[in-house]
């Protein structure tokens, strides 16, 4: 259709011209696409245009696109090798595909479109991006996550950055498949989520937290009642006792806006078995500590950050920021004693996603947190024909006063614990 770009924006604005909002609207797509093909014939034969069928069916397809789907983008978002879009303007479209990212073929007719399209993706769930608001966070109906900045905020024009919505639910055999982590790390990675241990999954952009703590999840028992509570909901949880909570902005008079820590503080009180926070960024990390320390264990949750250390750092700083008069030992302590296990994901410069450290949080030493790293990928410097980093992952084995021992001893799980270890070459 690139060929035929300016006779397609000549048909496109002669139909828009005559459509109403409310028409379109009350069509189903089938009586859409009939309508418009008419439309699209009578046009052309009537400009005595010279455009094959095909091209015909193109056009038909793309208007449909722009008014009930994504317009442009909804070509990629069709596309299951494609894992993210971002649109920097409406001329400049990026896609990433098995961790790289690539520029697409793809672009808006111009700057009014875009900002169309990215109104209505706000509106359909509720929210609004304008003058007064040119920031905004929504989900697709298929669950995929979107971030849109209007100008003047966004100086080169609209940006819209789409996370697609995987709909296979990827498990941590999975994952193990994918040269994401060792068989022996799934297998002690299963037994932390059935032992009710208390997780963090830390990584930066794109690392592949959310997969990891649905992942994760999945070895939850169904007989728990679980909350879980994120910003825009994309978690998929298969348990049948769920409860979805997500956060709200203020209204278009600025008030009625409910964050994460408002959910936090609310999940205590629904008679929770464990809370699921897709992302701690705030205040909330204080209420999500205090639930891990008050008989919520195998609470999980996300955060930025590059290594375990740097993880635990951030939720000292995210706590000090709910409560800025509690001295810094007391905040250790108390991470010291929620917190279990921190799982660190990365994306490697060759695209690939790795669990580059599974770490247990031992306690205190002084004011000092001490770490005991059970796993680790460990890099030979070398590449594959692909390109692919090479690496292995290592253990040291575990430690006698290791959380994880107790509590696989208390589930029964001991044995299970010791192969993992054994098929590495370990003892406990």
């Amino acid at each position: 259709m690139q060929h035929n770009k300016s006779a397609y924006i000549g048909i496109r604005n002669k139909i828009f011209e005559a459509l109403e909002a409310d028409v379109v609207n009350s069509l189903t797509k089938e009586q859409l696409t009939k309508q418009l093909t008419q439309a699209v014939d009578v046009i052309i034969d009537r400009n005595e245009l010279s455009i094959n069928s095909i091209i015909r069916t193109e056009y038909v397809t793309s208007l449909i696109n722009e008014l009930q789907g994504l317009g442009p983008l909804q070509v990629l978002m069709d596309d299951e090798s494609i894992s993210d879009i971002m649109v920097n303007g409406h001329n400049q479209i990026f896609v990433e595909r098995n961790g790289l990212v690539d520029t697409s073929s793809i672009t808006f007719i111009d700057e009014e479109q875009l900002l169309s399209i990215a109104k209505r993706i706000a509106s359909k769930v509720g929210r609004r991006v304008d003058d007064s608001s040119p920031t905004c966070d929504a989900r697709l109906a298929d669950g995929s996550r979107v971030n849109i900045v209007i100008p003047p905020v966004a100086i080169d024009g609209t940006t819209i950055s789409i996370r697609k919505f995987k709909k296979d639910s990827i498990d941590l055999d999975k994952l193990t498949g994918f040269g994401a982590m060792s068989p022996e790390m799934a297998q002690i990675l299963k037994i932390a989520a059935r032992c009710r241990l208390n997780v963090l999954i830390s990584g930066g952009t794109g690392s592949g937290k959310t997969t990891m703590l649905n992942a994760l999840s999945q070895y939850i028992s169904e007989n728990e009642r679980i909350l879980t509570i994120e910003d825009a909901a994309e978690l998929r949880l298969l348990q049948p006792h769920v409860v979805r909570l997500e956060t709200r902005n203020a209204g278009i008079e600025g008030s009625g806006a409910i964050d994460q820590r408002d959910l936090v503080i609310n999940a205590l009180r629904m008679r929770p078995d464990r809370i699921v926070v897709g992302e701690c960024r705030g205040a909330e990390a204080f209420e999500m500590l205090q639930a891990m320390n008050t008989g919520h264990d195998g609470s999980m949750s996300t955060l930025h950050a590059n290594t375990p250390r740097d993880a635990l750092a951030r939720v000292e700083s995210m706590v000090m920021m709910a409560s800025s008069s509690l001295p810094l030992e007391a905040i250790r302590r108390t991470i010291v004693s929620a917190v279990d296990i921190v799982i660190q994901v990365n994306r490697l410069h060759d695209g690939s996603r790795k669990v580059m450290s599974i770490t247990e949080v031992i306690g205190l030493e002084g004011t000092n947190v001490v770490l005991e790293e059970i796993y680790k990928f460990q890099s030979s410097g070398q590449h594959s024909s692909e390109g692919k980093i090479l690496g292995d992952f290592v253990t040291s084995g575990l430690m006698q006063r290791s959380v994880l021992v107790k509590k696989a001893k208390f589930f029964g799980l001991e044995e299970q614990l010791n192969n993992a270890f054994k098929n590495a070459g370990m003892t406990i």
